[in-house]
């Protein structure tokens, strides 16, 4: 062989190798338990637990038992938030137990799941190529880092894993892409109180247990209280719970409660009533639901098992009757056939598969939806979500946080919801965009009116926000509405008035003496004549409602039924000329201070 036919033959052999070397990334980490403010949701004590992923608070360990507290090291429930602006992301981190249960995935057991939000809104699921070895690591590649609408990213959350402790946890983006960790939210949470099947078992990964899925559907914090097997309302369990300020109590531990656990049936009945009077002593008008045994899937053939949780349930169903009997109110029941387990939604006759998961978060949902009056309806604008559509100019999020703060420190007499035109108008919270704030603190301001306007919002998204607390905790005089112009696009007339009618009968639910006066939609450029014909069917709508309505946008409008341009910046949003305008022919359909308030004030 010739030196030169070697040397071409060397090169053809090395050239593949060199072609497939990757450059290596070098990652920016950060860990949720070393965060300047709280990271890591799910928690109820997060500032009295031992370990920075516990369930239950320190003192804890002297009163419950052992293998409860055990349980209790489990992250089950617990996730993380942050919003970040890259194509990957590597999530790390270390746990204390082995990585599989026998009839249960060590994706469930012990991995992480990444969901993420777009600014829409709208739910995406992640992929990740996962190694369990001392250090666990899930890689997730080939992300769309940013929406259409900005360049600051999305929101991602990581749940954590089912059945096991983790020790660190540590998540990291390429340098020099923006990475933003995201507090726990502040919206009451839901408070779950069961067994395994609340833990997560046998749920194929964290995101895919009935909790996570419900968490989801409803968007708000839940507290994850499941312990396997050991769900049997112990006293000195159920004594923690009134300490968090709830939105819903779930009791769901009739499966550890069944004959074969040996705890005599009146003693079973007796632990459903005191729990119920344990929380209503602290907490006496806050929901409690409790749920029956959802049956064994094998029971139809196996007479022995059925007996078990058809004897739990009829103990539920008398305590039940008996609580209600003594007068104990926001007290509900989620019976076995809500709940409608099929045939294949278990992995072993009682543990949900992820099928199974699914269906219990549906009748979860189903009834939670009717006890906090969050219905959803049939249009997209009849399904809550939120949004970071406007994030280049304010971040809603944070907007969401102040509006519940303001609202509690100073109660508003006047609620003016909107969107960016009520936003950059003028007022508190104070926004980054400021029209017309010489009207607002002439005309608006001494009428005790406080700006519920986010920038971007549909419909949907103050049904969201309606959901979320904004209109809790005082009495309002009246609420303002004037939404739907970001709705054009997307819907329909009759999407828009539905949502509409259905935003209206949220806000009733929450502020049933509040005066409605729901506001035409601005007409803009281009768009004059149909909002001409849509305001029609939205003053018809409002006598069905029994709301006043009013149509101030009509002081834009010339002659030819065109907006005078002069008064807007944009054709759609008014300038400071156009905002007083608007003041004007809105100001009298406000309710005026009566003179006793005047005084005080």
């Amino acid at each position: 062989m010739t030196r030169k036919l070697l040397v071409f033959i060397l090169l053809i052999c090395v050239q593949p190798f060199t072609a497939s070397a990757q450059p290596t990334t070098d990652y920016a980490w950060w860990n949720p338990a070393q965060n300047p403010f709280p990271a890591i949701e799910g928690q109820a004590w997060p500032k009295e637990v031992q370990s920075p992923y516990d369930r239950l608070p320190a003192q804890a360990e002297k009163t419950v038992r052992p293998p409860v507290w055990n349980l209790s090291h489990n992250a089950a429930g617990l996730l993380v938030r942050f919003r970040a602006s890259t194509d990957q992301l590597v999530v790390r981190y270390a746990v204390t137990g082995p990585h599989a249960l026998p009839h249960m995935q060590a994706t469930g057991v012990s991995g992480v799941d990444l969901y993420a939000l777009n600014s829409d809104g709208d739910w995406r699921w992640c992929t990740g190529k996962y190694a369990f070895k001392d250090t666990i690591e899930y890689r997730f590649t080939n992300l769309e880092p940013n929406d259409q609408y900005h360049k600051k990213g999305r929101e991602y959350r990581l749940y954590l894993p089912l059945y096991n402790s983790v020790k660190w946890l540590e998540i990291g983006v390429p340098k020099g892409t923006s990475f933003t960790p995201l507090p726990t939210r502040i919206e009451k949470p839901i408070v779950v109180y069961g067994t395994s099947i609340a833990q997560g078992a046998c749920a194929s990964r964290p995101g895919m247990a009935w909790s996570a899925i419900l968490g989801r559907k409803l968007d708000r914090p839940l507290i994850n209280l499941g312990f396997s097997g050991n769900g049997r309302l112990e006293k000195e369990l159920v004594a923690l719970l009134p300490d968090v300020d709830a939105k819903l109590y779930i009791l769901d531990c009739l499966p550890n409660l069944v004959a074969s656990v040996g705890i005599a049936p009146e003693e079973i009945k007796s632990r459903i009533i005191e729990a119920v009077k344990t929380i209503r002593q602290k907490r006496p008008t806050t929901p409690v639901l409790l749920v029956e045994h959802a049956g064994y899937t094998d029971g139809s053939l196996n007479a022995t098992r059925r007996k078990l949780y058809s004897d739990a349930n009829e103990l539920m169903r008398q305590a039940f009757a008996q609580l209600k009997t003594e007068g104990i109110n926001q007290l509900y029941l989620l019976p076995q056939t809500a709940i409608n387990l099929e045939m294949d939604d278990t992995v072993d006759g009682t543990h949900p598969s992820d099928l199974g998961m699914q269906h219990y978060a549906d009748a979860y949902e189903k009834s939670i939806r009717t006890i906090l009056s969050e219905p959803v309806g049939p249009y997209s604008t009849t399904k809550p979500c939120s949004q970071f559509r406007d994030a280049a100019i304010y971040d809603w999020e944070t907007r969401h946080r102040d509006m519940l703060a303001l609202a509690k420190a100073k109660p508003p007499r006047i609620v003016f919801i909107g969107n960016s035109i009520t936003h950059y108008w003028g007022g508190q919270p104070q926004a980054p965009i400021s029209r017309g704030a010489d009207s607002w603190n002439t005309l608006l301001e001494p009428l005790g009116t406080q700006n519920f306007g986010y920038g971007w919002d549909r419909i949907e998204n103050v049904l969201w926000r309606v959901y979320h607390d904004e209109l809790d905790g005082y009495a309002a005089a009246q609420i303002v509405l004037m939404i739907g112009t970001n709705n054009l696009q997307l819907n329909s007339d009759t999407e828009i008035i539905e949502g509409l009618a259905f935003l209206v009968g949220a806000i009733k639910a929450r502020q049933p003496n509040a005066a409605i006066l729901l506001l035409g939609i601005l007409p803009r450029r281009q768009g004059e004549p149909r909002i001409l014909e849509l305001n029609k069917g939205i003053a018809q709508a409002s006598g069905q409602l029994n709301v006043t309505f009013a149509d101030p946008g009509t002081v834009f409008l010339g002659a030819d039924g065109k907006i005078d341009e002069s008064f807007f910046t944009d054709g759609l949003h008014p300038n400071a000329e156009g905002y007083q305008k608007l003041a004007g022919k809105l100001v009298p359909y406000l309710k005026p201070v009566e003179q006793s308030v005047r005084k005080k004030r």
